[in-house]
């Protein structure tokens, strides 16, 4: 009723006008108020082909854009508080963060004209400006640039400041700027407000370093992933780590309990064998040594492709044994080291 009474008192071509604005912001997902002003219309017909089929721009009156939005209500009508001065509708269907990145990664650097306001401080950078001596310099040093003559031509010798934001550019500043080949203001769509599934956002909460926020996901998934490991609280994510721990350090007790288990046996054959390994080796009179172990050397240090380890280092394997990744590595590591044909293996073979 109360849209119905809004559009009896404006003329048949403005309702007609708030009717299509009305049915494109109910078309898209995310609708938003972006700034056109310094746009030349060339320019921004050039930025909606860019757009095409990620998002749809939509020129139109203030008043009618204001009073269209209030018609969809659900919210949308807070965007109606970004309706100011040369402004458009945008809409799209893909998420604000994704929009706003689209937009800004569009804006081109352009001239400042005289008049207008410096959206960001304006510096004029140390180097050799390329312009022959002349009148240029006295230019240069009335806008506030530290310039001078050098070498048969204009230097600047340090980087100056010569405007700063929000300050209003004047004839001479937009001419040495020209003059300099120097753009500082950046000309493109300029996302205001955009309004998505029940939330309003603003460029500074659209405007995330995504590298960031994707690394910072990964170390939260990583540490959760750890909590839950650490507490022994299974999910679909950890059960597979839990019971390999839960494996790792069975098997460790079986080891350092002797208990005879299948899963086990050649572990603890391999650590007998280490050890007799050791002793023979420790006995100088060979004829005191049955004959299979006369000659026999220490196990030596494991390599990475040898899993033999005297009893020091099996020692160091127990004590790790509770450590949280351990695994079924550990075993088959000892299950090379008891393949030795000159140890127990050679004297029960």
């Amino acid at each position: 009723m109360s849209s119905a009474r809004k559009t009896e008192t404006i003329p048949q071509w403005k309702r007609e006008e708030v009717d299509e604005l009305v049915e494109f912001i109910d078309s898209f997902n995310s609708v938003g108020i972006v700034g056109v002003a310094g746009i030349p219309s060339r320019q921004l017909q050039a930025m909606r082909r860019e757009l095409h089929g990620s998002a749809d721009v939509r020129v139109s009156r203030n008043t009618l854009t204001t009073r269209a939005l209030e018609e969809v209500g659900d919210g949308v009508e807070e965007l109606t508080a970004y309706v100011s001065g040369q402004v458009a509708l945008i809409g799209t269907n893909d998420n604000p963060f994704g929009l706003f990145k689209q937009l800004e990664a569009s804006k081109t650097p352009a001239p400042i004209n005289a008049g207008e306001v410096a959206p960001n401080d304006v510096v004029i950078p140390e180097g050799d400006t390329g312009v022959d001596p002349g009148p240029f310099v006295g230019e240069l040093q009335t806008v506030g640039a530290a310039a001078r003559i050098q070498d048969g031509s204009i230097k600047v010798t340090e980087d100056s400041t010569v405007l700063e934001e929000g300050e209003v550019v004047d004839d001479d500043l937009a001419n040495v700027l020209v003059e300099l080949g120097i753009e500082p203001k950046e000309v493109g769509l300029d996302l205001k407000g955009v309004y998505s599934e029940g939330v309003l956002f603003e460029p500074d909460e659209l405007a995330i370093d995504v590298d960031e926020y994707e690394a910072d996901i990964r170390s939260a998934a990583a540490a959760a992933r750890n909590l839950s490991i650490n507490a022994e609280y299974p999910t679909a994510a950890t059960v597979g780590s839990l019971l390999a721990k839960a494996s790792g350090e069975a098997k460790s007790v079986g080891l350092f309990a002797e208990i005879e288990s299948p899963d086990v046996v050649p572990d603890l054959i391999g650590k007998a064998d280490a050890q007799l390994r050791a002793l023979a080796a420790q006995i100088d009179d060979e004829e005191a040594l049955p004959e299979e172990l006369q000659g026999v050397e220490a196990a030596p240090d494991p390599a990475p492709e040898a899993g033999d380890a005297d009893e020091e280092e099996q020692a160091e394997e127990e004590d790790d044994s509770d450590d949280a990744e351990a695994t079924d590595d550990d075993a088959d590591d000892d299950d090379d080291g008891g393949d030795g044909g000159d140890g127990l293996g050679a004297m029960f073979g």
